[in-house]
């Protein structure tokens, strides 16, 4: 057992990542995922509304690819925000809403091209996250 579940016996603290003011920012003003995304490729973000974006026009490959990708570089962010791979993501963070939406965005994308074993532990993966997050994403409409 690690220290960190010893010392506190509920598990981790949440984990809550930092605000991406620009991405905000350039998005507040109108510039387009495609455009943030150059300057902004940490972003799960802005992955996630270009895979969503692809989803939208029928794009299930692309939809995929940009999810994945905002996936990987949530873990990235995560793991350098302290999560050990175990631990509450809340959606109520709006930081962490980002890599939520691409990890619900890759379950979708996954199942649509028949990916085996994938779209559960992706569903697995969400639910453990924080369990209001799929309804909350899919009132969004995505």
């Amino acid at each position: 057992m690690s220290d960190e579940f010893r010392t506190n016996l509920l598990g981790p603290e949440p984990t809550l990542l930092p605000a991406e003011t620009e991405v905000y920012q350039g998005l507040a003003t109108g510039h387009s995922a495609r455009d943030l995304v150059v300057k902004h490729p940490e972003s799960s973000l802005l992955w996630a509304l270009l895979s969503e974006e692809a989803w939208a026009g029928g794009k299930t490959v692309e939809a995929y690819a940009f999810a994945r990708v905002g996936y990987h570089r949530g873990l990235d962010a995560l793991r350098r925000n302290g999560w050990r791979g175990a631990g509450s993501v809340p959606w109520e963070h709006e930081p962490n809403q980002g890599f939520l939406r691409a990890l619900y965005d890759l379950g979708r994308a996954s199942s649509a091209i028949g990916e085996d074993g994938e779209p559960e532990r992706i569903e697995k993966f969400l639910d453990e996250s924080d369990p209001t997050a799929k309804a909350a994403i899919q009132k969004l409409g995505h």
